[in-house]
Order: structure tokens, then C-alpha cells, then sequence
């Protein structure tokens, strides 16, 4: 027998306003990435002002006219996005059984962990709380996981954990299975083709920007250097600085472009 909070959950995860809900924080996913695409580019042509991550991008929206009004649009839009994952991780993914349900719950979970993240960065700038630097935030939280009892092997369990959640990335934009989320009439003709390959392109780059990072704490905790970790600016830095770097950051930054407009298409043709 059902409990009576589980039956109104499951209304709640096949009601309207959900997929409402879920459009609008896709719509504010989709500025993110845009802007963080431009702020790449920009990265690769030799301006590094800006910080190419979420909330170098935020910081970006919030010093243009009308800045502050399109940050706490962001910031709400995230918000909604990270309840709907939320819903997502207690009641959803129903069509499937076992195992597979609790793995897919349990992504759902990590979703919202990011996009509360992403969202609590936007209502910090939105009401005048300049949003800390990534970097710093990052270095000082990897430094007090190497000061740990196996502190090293806990860093490079990270490192590990971020490398998964890229190649999910990455898996996902090769094999296309984001198909499942939108749909037939976003895939449809010359335009819904359009639209896959952006989910494609934009997955891949995404999932290569989060490698980056993986690398950066993996080389941390092979050193023993917690500054040696960072962000996805600094791992954006620290590829630049190879050879072809900036040809790479460039597509990075395309491809972020990419996923944004994907975000856009995915926001219509929702298929939860």
C-alpha cells in the first residue's frame, strides 16, 4: 500500500506545473551556458578577465543593463530546476525497476545538488554578495581533504568521481540516450536534426570541461599539492597553455554555446 505522502509526490511528478517548472530552469540552464561559452571563447582569444565557469557568467550578466533583473531570473530558474530533479530523485524514474531506478534516482540527486549550487551563486550576486572565486573555494576545500587521515587517497577519489560524471557526460552526448528526454517532435526533420546535434556537441564539450577538472585534482593528489586542483576556469587555464590550447578552448567554448541553444530546444520539447 501506497503512503499518502508518496501518492501526492507522484501527482506532483506527473502534474503540468512540473514540466513548467522545468522548462523555465532549462531556459536559465541555457543563458548559463551561453555565456559561459562567450567567456571561453574570449578565454582562448586572449582575454582573461572573466572567469569561464558558472559563476564567472553570472558575474558577466550581473554588470550588463538590466544585469541584476536577468541574475535573479537565473537564479529562480535554477532554483525550479533543482526541485524538479529533486522530485526526480524521490519519486521518479518510475518505468524502471531495481537497481537501475536507485541509479538513476541517485543522479537525479547529484542534479540538484549542482543546480542549487549554480542558483544559491546567482541569488548571492542578485542581491549584492559578490560570489566567491571557484578557484580559491576549490584550493582551500582540497587542501583541508589532504590535511585528512588518507587525505591523498580521498583527493584522488574525487578526481575519480569527477572523471565519472564526465564520461556520463560524454557517453550520453556519443550515444545520444539525452534523446530520451525530448519529444519526436523535437527530433523531427532538418530542425530536430539541428537540435540533436547541438545536444551531441554540446554534451561532449561538456564532458570534456569536466574532465579537465578531473585531471587538475588527479594531479593534486599524485603531488600532494592541493593547489595543483581547481575549477573548470582553471583547468580552462591550464589547458590553454598547451599546445593548440587555445584552438581546443575555443571548441570547448562552441560547444557550450551549443549545449545552451540545446537547452533552449530541450525547454519545448520536454519529455519527462
Amino acid at each position: 500500500m501506497t503512503a499518502p505522502g508518496t501518492q501526492t509526490a507522484r501527482k506532483v511528478d506527473n502534474s503540468e506545473a512540473i514540466d513548467h517548472l522545468a522548462r523555465v530552469g532549462l531556459l536559465a540552464f541555457g543563458v548559463v551556458h551561453l555565456v559561459m561559452g562567450w567567456l571561453s571563447i574570449q578565454l582562448a582569444l586572449g582575454d582573461r578577465e572573466g572567469k569561464a565557469d558558472s559563476n564567472g557568467a553570472i558575474q558577466q550578466l550581473a554588470e550588463q543593463p538590466f544585469g541584476k533583473a536577468l541574475v535573479w531570473a537565473i537564479g529562480i530558474g535554477m532554483v525550479l530546476l533543482a526541485l524538479w530533479q529533486l522530485v526526480d530523485a524521490v519519486v521518479g524514474h518510475r518505468d524502471l525497476n531495481g537497481g537501475k531506478r536507485l541509479r538513476k534516482r541517485l543522479i537525479s540527486l547529484g542534479k540538484a545538488v549542482v543546480y542549487a549550487a549554480i542558483a544559491q551563486s546567482a541569488l548571492r550576486v542578485a542581491v549584492g554578495s559578490r560570489s566567491s572565486s571557484q578557484g580559491d573555494s576549490t584550493d582551500s576545500t582540497s587542501a583541508k581533504l589532504m590535511d585528512l587521515p588518507l587525505g591523498q587517497f580521498i583527493v584522488g577519489a574525487v578526481a575519480l568521481g569527477i572523471a565519472i560524471v564526465a564520461g556520463y557526460l560524454i557517453r550520453r552526448g556519443v550515444l545520444k540516450t539525452f534523446l530520451k528526454d525530448i519529444d519526436s517532435d523535437g527530433t523531427d526533420g532538418k530542425v530536430g536534426t539541428a537540435y540533436v546535434w547541438l545536444g551531441r556537441i554540446g554534451y561532449v564539450a561538456k564532458g570534456a570541461g569536466v574532465l579537465s577538472v578531473a585531471a587538475l585534482f588527479g594531479y593534486a593528489a599524485a603531488t600532494h599539492e592541493a593547489k595543483k586542483s581547481g575549477g573548470l576556469d582553471e583547468a580552462l587555464l591550464t589547458v590553454l597553455e598547451q599546445p593548440f590550447g587555445p584552438i581546443m578552448i575555443g571548441l570547448v567554448g562552441a560547444g557550450f554555446i551549443a549545449f545552451g541553444l540545446f537547452c533552449f530546444a530541450w525547454a519545448r520539447h520536454i519529455d519527462r
